[in-house]
């Protein structure tokens, strides 16, 4: 239905009038919005006061029982407190953050290099190795990480334990030890998220105006200087928008840690998604889960807006 139609439509309708037409094209998506994202956070808030388990969750009968929060009994703050005294907590916390450095520093480095050799002028069939480099990002994630899982495993048929062998340095049990394994988490990542890092630096690379470079060369200024004073300046913005992108995402980090050892060994290398989903499913304490998860999302939100607002993106990424 085209909007004029809608708009005599309207007309008829004693308490709307053309103004009203623009709300009424947003309203489906935000009851979309409101049921399959505001919903389950508000859910969420309310079930990390109560008590909340399988048997007082579902104890009722029907739907409403379960949106009531069953025979669940509201506890306030108790685990907020519980939560934020438990050691396991603090430990899942620091490993989280420490997953989010290493992995962005990797990610910035290996996507800034291939960045460069993809937009270098000495290189030849670059549009072919562009599509190539994007192809991983057609892939579903799980796959991937069950492929680098195996790259990792403790076996001598392991693809990174073979090339230790061919270099006579012996196996690693990669998954059993707790820094081997948060080393194999890094790398996935990393390869989990080049592809979308490449894209940004290669469209923010296109973008230096050759004029700097010539101009600099003029002045003396070999590739580094021009790298450093010429290329890294301009791109800045974009790449720390980026990473900003995917520091979030690292953040959320579920599939790898689980899938590879669930966050083992002995639960050492728990992110924070991984701690809570084991808080609230395998040991049944849904509000204390529900804490775990609430109080991510709130340093998830700082640690966004206080990278927003330092770094002036809400000012535009183009911006110099």
């Amino acid at each position: 239905m085209s909007p004029s139609r809608v708009t005599r439509h309207i007309e008829t309708i004693p308490f709307l009038d053309e103004r009203d037409v623009p709300l009424l094209f947003v309203l489906p998506g935000l009851f979309v919005f409101a049921a399959f994202m505001l919903f389950p956070v508000v859910y969420l808030v309310g079930i990390s006061f109560t008590n909340a388990k399988p048997a007082t969750l579902f104890a009722g009968e029907g739907a409403v029982s379960v949106l009531t929060f069953g025979e669940a009994t509201l506890v306030g703050l108790e685990n907020y407190a519980s939560v934020l005294t438990d050691p396991m907590f603090w430990n899942s916390f620091g490993v989280t953050w420490l997953f989010v450095a290493t992995s962005v520093v990797l990610k910035i480095g290996l996507s800034l290099g291939i960045a460069l050799v993809v937009t270098s002028e000495r290189v030849r069939g670059k549009r072919l190795l562009r599509s190539f480099i994007i192809l991983p990002m057609g892939l579903p994630a799980i796959f991937t990480i069950t492929v680098w899982r195996g790259i990792f495993s403790s076996a001598e048929f392991g693809l990174a334990n073979q090339l230790l062998t061919l270099l006579n340095l012996g196996s690693v049990a990669w998954l059993s030890g707790r820094w081997s394994a948060f080393f194999a988490y890094n790398v996935t990542e990393m390869w989990l998220a080049y592809p979308f890092m490449v894209i940004i630096t290669v469209s923010a690379l296109q973008d230096v105006p050759e004029e700097l470079h010539e101009a600099a060369m003029v002045d003396g200024a070999g590739y580094l200087a021009r790298f450093l004073h010429v290329t890294l300046p301009s791109i800045k913005r974009p790449v720390l928008f980026a990473s900003i992108l995917t520091a979030a995402a690292s953040f959320q980090q579920f599939l790898i840690p689980y899938v590879f050892n669930q966050g083992g060994p002995a639960r050492a290398n728990e992110l924070i998604v991984v701690y809570g989903y084991r808080e609230a499913l395998a040991f049944s304490e849904y509000g204390r889960g529900a804490a775990i998860s609430l109080v991510a999302v709130v340093f998830i939100g700082a640690f966004m807006w206080l990278n927003v607002k330092r770094g002036r993106l809400a000012e535009g990424v183009a911006e110099q």
